[in-house]
């Protein structure tokens, strides 16, 4: 358990624990532009931009948002909805569709699966954005020396972000062992840090009143508006955080937050609001830095320090968007794509080269486009409010429908954290059109290309099914025409009932059988893992050689097909591993007015096929044994 405790450091809690570098500073931020109409970063004076009910009031806030969305609604509450131990978006929905899918009518379903899609979206969306905010506010501390290093910024984070991407291939055990002592020094500075301003104010504390955040709303209404989607960027990693979970086990997340990233957090973020009641100027608005000295001796160990742990931040989003694709791709809601296992010992740590460049590229786009955290500030925290939004909902179904908790009492609940993330989604909403679009636009996309993928998949199989040859007129016309039986065995990868078309194509133009068939599908169920045991779900004798084979798969799993067949002698099907040929139909996909699906979506569904994994790859199949069978089919 220490040994994922510590892992859990180095991986889960980068996101949230690196939030002091910019969130307060942020808010003091919004809190001028709305009262003063100061959108520039200045260097900030008790008294002259600010006074003590501001602090207090901020201070508050902070507190508060931690305490309740982090420690009560996360840790506490959202943490039980796991799925043997895998966490995310798609863990809740898998849950769902295996514990309650009757409970709900079709177009509840389908609502379901689109929040858990878009809510997913939203987390992509949000990991694209924490590498390059958090990267370029780590570097953005050399300002506090001198700002003869600000053209450099952009440029070092570039750099970071080089290298950040480059090393995912080693997986994320070998990457959290590596961060784990650099994390453990982040944590440590920020208590030391926040300890130290606290002694000189040690009054701050009593900013754990929620009182003084409610005068504050009171106070500053209109600037209540824009700073509460600033204090929401001290809880941003949540979803991260629940979405990683898989990695490291519940208990361990649980203590890691407990007993060291909660009491660091808090003891920094007072920190903060105490050196903000001092009179000395804060260099360029930048709370963080200005709880050391402005020297270069103080600053840039401080640079580096923050430096690593950011990347730990980028990397808890990094691994957070492998899990998640590689969830959906098993739900049927995403393309295949190259899927790496990095741990033989921990299934839901995986590598996807894929995603790893793309996000590579999207965000050396935004460092490059933005420039400075200050103005990428506005793009973070819209995407996370939703999703935290429709995670609450979907917790709520899976308390009521699954665990048949009390729906009165949870439902209370629920409803008074549902009200807290519509309240942070509205305050960043007001921040759209200066960069909250990005995360949106982005989410927008995922849940495009996963709902394009789901209908015409869906589509296909229809037709599929209907091309589908019944197995008793396949096997009355064998035995009227008794062909050549070949040695060897062949198997023919299929989804639907029957005989599939490739089969049938191929017996057309061969005139030959195999003296072994059999008819493969794989399923995927709505749990993580499929214990070995029943790895085989069913076999059928059809007669005359034939034979009909289940095997399941959690969505947590790489399908391995070549290793199954292997243990197909044991359930009465008589292979030599040595001697097996696999048939797959390859689709090629005409336009016609048949199916409901539009013109644009059939084309990007026809796009995505055509991009995705080859099959015998992603079922692990040897390349010397692999025959594909082309096909046309209409859509």
């Amino acid at each position: 358990m220490r040994v994922l405790v510590w892992g859990a450091l180095g991986v889960v809690f980068g996101d949230i624990g690196t939030s002091p570098l910019y969130a307060m500073s942020e808010t003091v931020s919004s809190h001028l532009m709305a009262t003063r109409g100061l959108k520039e970063k200045v260097t900030m004076t008790f008294g002259q931009y600010y006074g003590q009910d501001e602090v207090f009031g901020w201070t508050s806030l902070f507190f508060w948002a931690i305490g309740i969305v982090v420690s009560l609604k996360y840790i506490v509450l959202i943490m039980r909805a796991d799925n043997q131990g895998e966490g995310g978006m798609f863990s809740i929905l898998a849950l769902l569709k295996e514990k309650a899918a009757r409970l709900f009518k079709a177009r509840g379903m389908f609502v379901i699966v689109v929040l858990a899609v878009l809510g997913s979206g939203m987390i992509l969306g949000d990991g694209v954005i924490t590498p390059s905010l958090s990267i370029m506010s780590a570097w953005e501390g050399l300002e506090v020396v001198t700002h003869r290093w600000s053209p450099y910024i952009p440029w070092l984070s570039v750099a970071t972000l080089v290298a950040l991407f480059a090393i995912q291939r080693f997986g994320t055990h070998r990457v959290g062992a590596i961060f784990a002592p650099a994390m453990v020094v982040w944590f440590a500075a920020l208590a030391v840090m926040g300890a130290h301003s606290l002694s000189k104010h040690p009054e701050i504390i009593g900013a754990v009143n929620p009182a003084y955040a409610a005068r504050y709303i009171l106070k500053f209404p209109r600037a209540t508006l824009y700073v509460i989607g600033s204090v929401d960027l001290c809880i941003t990693g949540c979803e991260a955080l629940y979405a990683d979970m898989g990695h490291f086990s519940r208990p361990a997340v649980r203590r890691a937050w407990y007993w060291i990233v909660w009491p660091a957090l808090v003891l920094n973020y007072l920190g903060q609001g105490s050196r903000m009641l001092d009179p000395a100027p804060i260099v360029d608005g930048n709370v963080f830095f200005a709880l050391v000295p402005s020297t270069p001796q103080f600053v840039y160990p401080l640079v580096i320090i923050s430096w690593l742990a950011t990347i730990i931040a980028s990397q808890a989003l990094i691994s957070g968007a492998f899990s998640l694709i590689s969830q959906a791709m098993q739900l049927g809601l995403f393309p295949r794509v190259s899927v790496v296992h990095t741990n033989k010992q921990m299934e839901g740590q995986i590598y996807i080269p894929e995603v790893n460049w793309i996000y590579l590229a999207l965000c050396i786009g935004l460092v490059l486009v933005f420039k400075n955290s200050h103005s990428l500030a506005p793009a973070y925290g819209l995407a996370v409010t939703g999703t935290m939004a429709f995670t609450t909902i979907l917790f709520f179904l899976v308390a009521t429908r699954v665990w048949m908790w009390n729906a009165l009492a949870i439902g209370v609940a629920c409803f008074g954290l549902i009200l807290i993330d519509i309240t942070f989604f509205v305050s960043n909403a007001t921040q759209f059109f200066e960069g909250g679009y990005i995360t949106i636009l982005i989410a927008l996309a995922v849940t495009f290309v996963m709902l394009t993928w789901r209908k015409g998949r869906a589509v296909l199989g229809d037709i599929l099914r209907g091309a589908a040859l019944p197995m008793e007129l396949f096997l009355a016309s064998v035995k009227e025409e008794k062909p050549h039986r070949v040695k060897g065995t062949a198997v023919f990868m299929t989804s639907n009932p029957g005989v599939p078309p490739s089969l049938t194509h191929y017996f057309m133009h061969s005139k030959t059988l195999h003296e072994s068939i059999v008819f493969l599908t794989v399923q995927t169920r709505h749990v993580p893992e499929v214990t070995d045991a029943e790895r085989i779900a069913t076999v059928t004798d059809y007669g005359e050689g034939l034979h009909g084979a289940t095997v399941a798969y959690g969505f947590m799993e790489t399908p391995d097909i070549p290793r199954i067949i292997g243990a197909m002698n044991a359930k009465g099907v008589p292979i030599d591993p040595k001697d097996v040929s696999y048939f797959l139909g390859r689709e090629a996909l005409v336009f016609t007015g048949k199916s409901k699906m539009s013109l644009p979506r059939k084309v990007f569904f026809k796009m995505m096929s055509q991009n995705a994994v080859a099959a015998s790859a992603f079922f692990k199949l040897p390349p010397g044994r692999v025959v594909e069978l082309g096909m046309q089919i209409e859509i």
